[in-house]
């Protein structure tokens, strides 16, 4: 039985060690507490406590796995290097790096995986550290806007005074769900040593978006600073549906509904 280790599961890394482990794949999962450990147990999954920021702690048991997913927002470069060095000790054969479609700059055109990224990026460069290393293989997936379930962007709203710069600029976003299903996929067709850049297909306006998203939660939509210049990127999903023959979940954003406890 192939065995992954999923680097933090929280928002987006819970559902997703739960989804492999109804594949039937065996899991263990990482989180910072006790108590979320717990959670873990719940679901079938192996849980540890581990931080990326404590490398003191031993890893060893939680990355003797044939594959690795990270998916924390951690920019702690020094400490992925620290990781890297551990994984490239371990039984680990193959990655996934979670990453951001902010590591590309506007261009005011459609962005695809042949874009430069931007070298000065945090996260570029933590992706880069990935890659360049000969002892597994990695594949990153750079997801667009995280949206879905308890994750209403017009929360983002809620408190007065917060606006909306440039209304008119299209919105890259993507449902949860479709993040889970994409790592998914990936794992099980063993796409390696590439890059995808993984949003819905459709790419409303921030001022349609973010007003429709106000509305559903009962707050008044954002103040929305009107500008005549418009700088925008608008992320293409043609590479990973071409590779993985991948039908999105939720392809039109506009029709996404939410948990609204």
């Amino acid at each position: 039985m192939t065995s992954i280790s999923v680097l933090g599961c929280g928002w987006l890394g819970l559902p997703l060690a739960k989804g492999l482990v109804n594949d039937l794949f065996q899991v263990k999962g990482s989180v910072r507490s006790e108590e979320k450990a717990e959670a873990l147990k719940q679901i079938s999954v192996i849980p540890y406590v581990l931080d990326l920021d404590k490398q003191e702690q031993d890893w060893a048991p939680f990355l003797h796995s044939d594959i690795l997913v990270i998916a924390i927002p951690s920019k702690n470069i020094e400490g992925f290097s620290s990781l890297i060095a551990l994984i490239e000790q371990s039984s680990i054969k193959h990655l996934v790096f979670v990453s951001s479609t902010s590591v590309y700059a506007d261009n005011n055109g459609v962005v695809t995986e042949e874009q430069s990224a931007l070298n000065a990026s945090v996260l570029y460069q933590i992706e880069s550290l990935f890659t360049q290393s000969t002892a597994f293989s990695t594949t990153i997936i750079r997801f667009s806007g995280l949206v879905g379930y308890s994750r209403n962007p017009g929360r983002f709203f809620a408190k007065s005074g917060r606006s909306v710069s440039n209304p008119d600029a299209p919105v890259n976003m993507i449902h949860q769900d479709d993040c889970v299903e994409l790592i998914k996929q990936i794992i099980k067709q063993e796409k390696w040593n590439t890059i995808f850049n993984a949003c819905a297909d459709t790419h409303p306006t921030k001022r349609e978006f973010y007003t429709q998203a106000s509305q559903r939660i009962g707050i008044a939509p954002p103040c929305f600073i009107e500008s005549d210049e418009q700088t925008f990127k608008i992320i293409s999903n043609q590479k990973i549906k071409d590779t993985l023959g991948y039908e999105f979940i939720y392809p039109d954003v506009m029709k996404i509904t939410y948990d609204e406890c």
